[in-house]
């Protein structure tokens, strides 16, 4: 009995967690490249991927508050701002908006879709 109950915990944390990474929350807008591309300009553009990845080309603009600095450097997304996230998927641009949205209270933040992989716009190495 106990073990069926412990089983049903561990199932329910997992599905907890799966869901939290795929599913963007409702204060996220998912962007496709055209729609990205029409507000990125005005807006604080973050790329959220590891330095080294940054370095091997990023959306031109782009500033890299990598997501495991992403607590530490909060305080320079100004939360008066839209804020453009990317990454190379999607997943990270996700997390980094629930972070951004907790720890600076902004309510404007959009990622664009499939992220830095499907992006065929003009970059910068």
């Amino acid at each position: 009995m106990i073990t069926w109950i412990l089983w049903g915990i561990l199932t329910a944390v997992l599905v907890i967690m799966i869901v939290r990474r795929f599913v963007n929350p409702k204060f996220l807008t998912e962007l496709t490249q055209d729609e990205f591309i029409k507000g990125y300009r005005k807006a604080q553009l973050i790329d959220v991927r590891e330095p080294r990845e940054y370095d091997g080309g990023h959306i031109l603009g782009a500033r890299n508050i990598p997501l495991s600095q992403l607590k530490q450097r909060s305080n320079e997304i100004r939360p008066d701002q839209p804020v453009y996230l990317y990454c190379q998927s999607g997943t990270r641009s996700r997390q980094a908006a629930r972070i951004i949205k907790k720890e600076r209270e902004t309510e404007n933040i959009f990622h664009l879709k499939k992220g830095f992989k499907k992006w065929t716009g003009k970059i910068k190495k």
